[in-house]
């Protein structure tokens, strides 16, 4: 196993995540950001703690987005399903998925039909950390990412 991003790289990564989000949407107003369950959990309560540090937490209104029926891959098995926790509508407003590796794209796709049940959003956008852009077979590229 290689390691991408050691503890302080990780933690200087988040921050900078944080911060581009914020400079992408510099008040948050009528943005939400959705973390992407069950990996996508641990970088985006880590990204939402760092942008709750620059901005007053009740301007930050943050969902969790389990896609698990949505995937087109996993239905050869029964699979136990995570919790969506998103209490507010994405109705007309920019939404930022946070997953931690964009791989295939197959995730992300399933994450935009999972979403349309909390509303037609304005915009969505990905936060990665790991962008592993070889491999697509959706044609997906996020708008922030740590690594290549």
């Amino acid at each position: 196993m290689k390691t991408i991003l050691n503890e302080q790289q990780l933690a200087l990564t988040i921050k900078r995540l944080g911060h581009q989000i914020l400079e992408n949407h510099l008040d948050l107003n009528n943005t939400v950001l959705i973390g992407m369950q069950p990996r996508g959990i641990y970088v985006s309560d880590r990204i939402v703690a760092a942008i709750k540090e620059e901005v007053a937490p009740e301007k930050v209104l943050y969902g969790k987005l389990d896609i698990t029926f949505y995937r087109d891959d996993v239905r050869s098995a029964l699979h136990l399903a995570n919790k969506t926790e998103i209490p507010f509508s994405v109705e007309g407003r920019k939404v930022v998925l946070i997953d931690d590796v964009l791989y295939t794209g197959r995730t992300i796709r399933a994450a935009l039909d999972a979403l349309l049940g909390f509303g037609r959003p304005e915009k969505v956008e990905l936060c990665i950390l790991v962008d592993r852009r070889f491999n697509r077979n959706c044609p997906y590229s996020p708008i922030m990412w740590a690594s290549r």
